[in-house]
Formats: C-alpha cells, sequence, structure tokens
C-alpha cells in the first residue's frame, strides 16, 4: 500500500494560562492519500485551524506526530520543518497574505526565487495566465479585487508545484459569486496538478465537494475521516 502523503497519530494540542490549562485537540488520528481532497469542518472554536497550523508544522502539538510525506514533522528542527514546508506544502489563505509593496507577477515569483529557480519569472507569469490574470501581471494587491487577489495567492500556492495545499476560509473575505468561482478554479487547479488538498471551511457546499470530511467537535475528531454531513 503506498504511503499515506498526510498521517496524524494521536494528536494532542494543550495551551496554559493563569486560569488553567485548555485542551484545544484531543487525540486525533487520521491519514490522506495522495491527491485526496479533504475538509476539516466543526463549529467556530472547534479547533479546526490549529489542527491546519500543526499539519503544517507551523505549532508545535503537546503530543502526537505528523508525518508529511513520510517525514516526521516534529523529529525536525524549525530550520529543517521550513525547508519541508518550501518543498512540498502551498498555502492559501482567508486574508490572501500578499505583499502590498509586490506586484502580483512579483507575489508569485517569490516561492520560486527563494527556492533558486532561474525561470521564476516565467513560471509565474504562466501561472497567472492560468488563474485569468494574464493582463494584471504588474498590478499592486491594492489595484486588484479580493477576487483578483485570491487568484494571485492561489497562483502562489500552485507555482511551486506542491504535494499538499492547505487552505484556511479560503473564500470567507469573498462574496459568494466570486467565492464560487475561486473554488472551482482552485479544485480545477488541484485536480491538474495531482496535489492532496486540506482545507478549512464553513461552507456546507465546499465541504461536501471534498473526498471527505473530518468533523472537529469540541477538539475531538467525531468521524475518523469518514464523509460525514456538515
Amino acid at each position: 500500500m503506498t504511503p499515506a502523503i498526510i498521517a496524524v497519530e494521536h494528536l494532542t494540542k494543550r495551551v496554559s494560562d493563569a486560569t488553567g490549562t485548555l485542551t484545544i485537540l484531543h487525540d486525533i488520528s487520521f491519514t490522506l492519500q495522495a491527491r485526496e481532497s479533504a475538509a476539516i469542518v466543526g463549529a467556530s472554536g472547534s479547533g479546526k485551524s490549529t489542527l491546519l497550523g500543526l499539519l503544517a508544522g507551523l505549532d508545535v502539538p503537546s503530543e502526537g506526530t505528523v508525518k508529511l510525506d513520510g517525514e516526521d514533522l516534529f523529529a525536525l528542527d524549525e530550520d529543517a520543518r521550513a525547508a519541508l514546508r518550501a518543498r512540498a506544502l502551498g498555502f492559501v489563505f482567508q486574508s490572501f497574505q500578499l505583499l502590498a509593496n509586490r506586484t502580483a507577477l512579483e507575489n508569485v515569483m517569490l516561492p520560486l526565487e527563494l527556492a533558486g529557480r532561474r525561470d521564476a519569472r516565467a513560471a509565474a507569469t504562466d501561472m497567472l495566465q492560468r488563474v485569468g490574470l494574464g493582463q494584471r501581471l504588474g498590478h499592486y494587491p491594492r489595484l486588484l479585487s479580493g477576487g483578483e487577489q485570491q487568484r494571485v495567492a492561489l497562483a502562489r500556492a500552485f507555482v511551486v508545484q506542491p504535494k499538499v495545499l492547505l487552505a484556511d476560509e479560503p473564500t470567507g473575505s469573498l462574496d459568494h459569486a466570486t467565492g464560487e468561482k475561486v473554488m472551482e478554479l482552485m479544485f480545477e487547479l488541484n485536480r491538474e496538478r495531482g496535489t492532496t488538498l486540506v482545507l478549512v471551511t464553513h461552507d456546507r457546499s465546499i465541504a461536501a465537494r471534498c473526498d471527505r470530511q473530518l468533523l472537529i467537535d469540541a477538539g475531538r475528531l467525531a468521524a475518523r475521516g469518514e464523509t460525514v454531513s456538515v
């Protein structure tokens, strides 16, 4: 059997303050295969975004492991985790996270330049054309609509050909019609590139389009990776 692209085992996250200790995630375990899509769903405050941050190695669990493409994220030091993220992960955020002082083209080129790619400009140009922004290469984020900014973010995420794409409420800042178009593009790119997609969403229609839905209820995985209704 092909090894899972993501393997989560007994993941627990606790935080402490003057009032005591709060357990945000309780003993989460699941696996995802290459090319699979999964929606992390649940009520606000259930731990969805915390789980996504742990899958990316942006946070450290109190207990448990996350293996990404066969590597134990938390057996690596911070620099090695960052290198693994750069090699294997793409990110799409609700708030776009574009650099305001860089054009659309420069934003998409950035991860390629950091990876030392000599074809960064050509590859970024091709990717922006693919998402329908070939006429917006020189535009700064402030001159782009919300939907256009999110398409730039998609181009930036996919241009590095990641094995896994993590998306946190990717349509949360968009109106319904624009969000529908952006999600259609995301799923198209995901199929084309053979990426594993993991997204946090409150939108039932988006969740239903994924292969699986991971329901987080008060920090616990209510269904161990099966498709569930939300």
